[in-house]
């Protein structure tokens, strides 16, 4: 299809293919290492994947970061990430990192209802603030949550920051790769589903993070999600879209000051 290499992102990180089990181990490893402090398989929704980890932090928590995973709406689990609460949890926040259902079993809309359903049984259980974070198919979500008509207004009131990471603001372009052939997306959907088309948000404050070493096609998104939200807009150097997402481990990066307000 015409734009299958804009949004190929593996075929221009050199080994790529080794990052997957590297997530997986360190998930792994970082669930173990936090013991009772890992609260897994909550379930949020009646599939098996409608379930979140909530990870807590060493004492009363200031706030709650959810954080939702990429893989174009079709790969990857909630698991695979366990590892991006360090730098977050390291400063006293919850981290709560929900699954969702992949495509083709469902269509991206049910995804985005999915994510508004775990965010408002996650906000029900917890005080305090909420933040949002999402990288690349996450990014999308994250930002759907946003939208007047996906969330309640109690819920969507205490989401103070949203920081969407090399997001998919624009889905129409997505409709002319071979991945539709998973995705389904139609003009309609595609539409209803771009970030780029919703209202400006009022309220939370948003930076619309993305690696200097993208492909283009993720640099566009980035940028137009920016532009039109008014948004900040940060390009991290000497990143790719695989390795964007390693400073969430860091409590001093400046991702995770931004997350957690410092």
């Amino acid at each position: 299809m015409t734009l299958d290499d804009a949004y190929a992102n593996a075929a221009y990180i050199p080994r790529a293919e080794e990052f997957p089990p590297r997530w997986q181990a360190a998930a792994a490893s970082f669930r173990e290492a936090l013991g009772p402090r890992a609260e897994t398989g909550v379930r949020y929704g009646e599939s098996d994947r409608q379930v979140y980890d909530f990870f807590h932090p060493d004492g009363v928590a200031k706030g709650t970061l959810i954080f939702v995973h990429g893989g174009y709406w079709k790969a990857f689990d909630r698991s695979d990430w366990s590892h991006l609460a360090e730098g977050a949890l390291a400063r006293g926040w919850a981290v709560v990192m929900p699954g969702y259902d992949l495509c083709p079993e469902v269509r991206i809309s049910d995804i985005t209802q999915q994510i508004a359903a775990a965010v408002t049984a996650i906000a029900e259980r917890v005080q305090g603030p909420l933040v949002l974070a999402g990288h690349s198919a996450g990014g999308h979500l994250v930002s759907r949550m946003l939208d007047p008509l996906v969330l309640p207004e109690t819920v969507r009131g205490r989401i103070e920051r949203v920081a969407p990471i090399s997001p998919l603001a624009d889905l129409g372009p997505l409709m002319q790769t071979s991945m539709n052939e998973i995705l389904r997306l139609d003009t309609e959907e595609a539409g209803a589903e771009s970030p780029v088309n919703m209202a400006v948000p009022r309220g939370a404050q948003i930076a619309v993070w993305v690696g200097a070493d993208e492909r283009p096609a993720f640099l566009d998104q980035a940028e137009i999600l920016a532009r039109t939200w008014g948004a900040r807009h940060v390009i991290d150097e000497g990143r790719h879209h695989f390795d964007v997402i390693e400073p969430l481990r860091d409590r001093d990066s400046e991702v995770v000051r931004f997350i957690c307000g410092v």
